[in-house]
């Protein structure tokens, strides 16, 4: 269960993030149209992926793919725009992944 959770996440940040930076692409740095199309399929793509987390409260998942959108956005932002995340970038990272593991696997009543 739980690498599933990890595994819809990763996907659904990729769909995110990805179609974001193409969007990104297109608007901010002149590329193709075709670009924005690709962004909007990705962000549709996200948007369906999280609908698959076996968890009941939508605010919940939302909230705790907050967390692990920071995390790929740093990691997006060191592979993808070469800016390497400084020292207060991991701790912010590491902080956003315990806080997701309090709201998705904290003993509920």
């Amino acid at each position: 269960m739980i690498i599933i959770t990890i595994l819809l996440f990763l996907l659904a940040g990729l769909g995110e993030i990805g179609g974001g930076y193409l969007i990104w692409l297109w608007l901010r740095e002149g590329r193709p149209f075709y670009f924005g199309i690709l962004g909007a399929i990705g962000l549709t793509f996200y948007g369906i992926i999280a609908t698959f987390q076996s968890f009941p409260s939508f605010g919940r998942v939302y909230a705790a793919y907050g967390g692990v959108f920071i995390v790929l956005s740093v990691l997006w932002g060191w592979g993808v725009d070469k800016k390497a995340p400084d020292l207060y970038d991991w701790i912010g990272a590491l902080i956003c992944l315990v806080g997701v593991a309090v709201m998705l696997w904290g003993p509920r009543h």
